[in-house]
């Protein structure tokens, strides 16, 4: 059965398409369910790696059911209808954070505080229920209209305890990925997290990448080296003191997540 007919039987007016992947896509829809529009994400199972349809979306769904968060992407109703298709029906965003960058360049001391206060606090409920995340990024940070965050895409999600449990799965994105995953060594996937969270923040505050991620292979040498700033950007020392936390080269020695909260600049 074609998607919109499946969707019209169940209520649903597809609009436009706001997101585009290989082997899904995200649709704006009303329905006399919900107040107001919603998105749904459309995952093509047929279309998918044997991988992904096996291992990733299985834990994706389980993790969408598990976590209820103001901060975290309300999910209305996950329709799986066994036609090789799954649709998610979600709360739409009007942008993500990369976008908002672009937009305005970089992100002012205060709104970067309360938008990465928000982060920190979906982050903190993930890792107190024993989920990771594994690709946090500015295009995973929602944002609806009224300006608050919203983490979305569960795709590479998992539970996990964190140390002495190690991952041996390469996921997510090489600018945000952490020097032991790089490396191909086993990790601690809360301290992935930890990692992604320190390039988001100095992606907020700067407007640019805190490393050169062009070759793959030379970015954990780079990622040893100490963090510059482009002269004309003025970061608090608070903040650039965190974002050194954050961004530490040894996994072990970056702060938990609790941590994060306490530290001066979020206060």
């Amino acid at each position: 059965m074609p998607t919109d007919k499946v969707l019209t039987s169940m209520g649903y007016k597809l609009g436009v398409t706001i997101g585009e992947g290989s082997y899904s896509k995200v649709k704006l829809a009303s329905s006399k369910k919900h107040a107001s529009q919603v998105a749904v994400k459309i995952v093509d199972r047929k279309k998918a790696p044997t991988e992904f349809v096996v291992k990733f979306l299985p834990r994706e769904l389980e993790i969408l059911r598990a976590v209820k968060h103001e901060y975290i992407v309300n999910v209305h109703e996950l329709i799986d209808v066994g036609s090789g298709r799954i649709y998610i029906v979600m709360e739409p965003a009007t942008t993500d954070l990369l976008q908002k960058i672009q937009e305005v360049s970089r992100i002012s001391n205060d709104q970067a505080r309360t938008w990465f206060s928000q982060i920190v606090s979906a982050v903190s409920h993930l890792h107190q229920k024993d989920i990771v995340h594994r690709d946090l990024k500015c295009e995973n940070v929602l944002l609806t209209a009224d300006n608050q965050v919203k983490i979305t895409d569960f795709g590479f999600g998992r539970f996990a305890s964190g140390y002495p449990e190690l991952s041996t799965t390469y996921c997510g994105s090489v600018a945000y990925s952490p020097p032991e995953v790089l490396l191909g060594v086993p990790y601690d996937p809360k301290k992935y997290d930890i990692w992604s969270l320190g390039v988001i923040l100095y992606v907020m505050v700067t407007g640019c990448m805190p490393f050169d991620d062009s070759n793959p292979s030379k970015l954990p040498r780079i990622q040893r080296k100490a963090l510059v700033y482009t002269d004309g950007v003025v970061v608090e020392e608070p903040c650039r003191d965190l974002i050194s936390y954050l961004l530490r080269f040894s996994p072990s020695s970056r702060p938990s997540i609790t941590s994060v909260s306490q530290q001066p600049w979020m206060q």
